[in-house]
């Protein structure tokens, strides 16, 4: 609370509150910070599933040659001047690799809801095309829908 608001109830008599009031508007705020930081993580992972693709289709042509290094690189640096960090060379090739694993964008969206980009950034130099993933998943009753 700000000193302008504390001065402004300082004539008001204070009175309890109900303990349930408190605790269920303290729970929805939780709850709705909680519905944010998901579907912010979800926004970025979806992102960067597509910047992985649209570098790996329209500027690498899908092939892995040295001028791509030099590509990213720069890429990488004006994407860093203008948005600031999150854009280094290093995160762009992850999410080069994102698009390789996972190539099937609606697998990414239904997965997206459960895993944050730090989740997605460490499984796809682990596994092959997703495939291991999707079926420990299923075997071990994570929901996944389709989005």
């Amino acid at each position: 609370m700000n000193t302008d608001s504390k001065d402004k109830d300082a004539g008001i008599k204070q009175v309890s509150l109900s303990p349930s009031l408190l605790g269920d508007i303290c729970e929805l705020i939780e709850s709705a910070r909680q519905r944010v930081a998901t579907a912010v993580n979800a926004g970025l992972t979806i992102l960067y599933w597509q910047i992985g693709a649209r570098i790996r289709q329209d500027i690498l042509k899908e092939y892995r040659a040295e001028y791509g290094s030099g590509i990213v690189a720069t890429l990488s640096n004006q994407l860093s001047m203008e948005y600031g960090r999150g854009f280094t060379r290093r995160n762009l090739f992850n999410m080069i690799r994102f698009v390789e694993v996972f190539p099937d964008e609606k697998i990414v969206h239904a997965l997206s809801a459960q895993l944050t980009w730090t989740h997605f950034r460490e499984i796809i130099y682990l596994i092959k095309q997703g495939m291991v993933f999707l079926i420990y998943c299923f075997n071990n009753s994570f929901h996944i829908t389709s989005a």
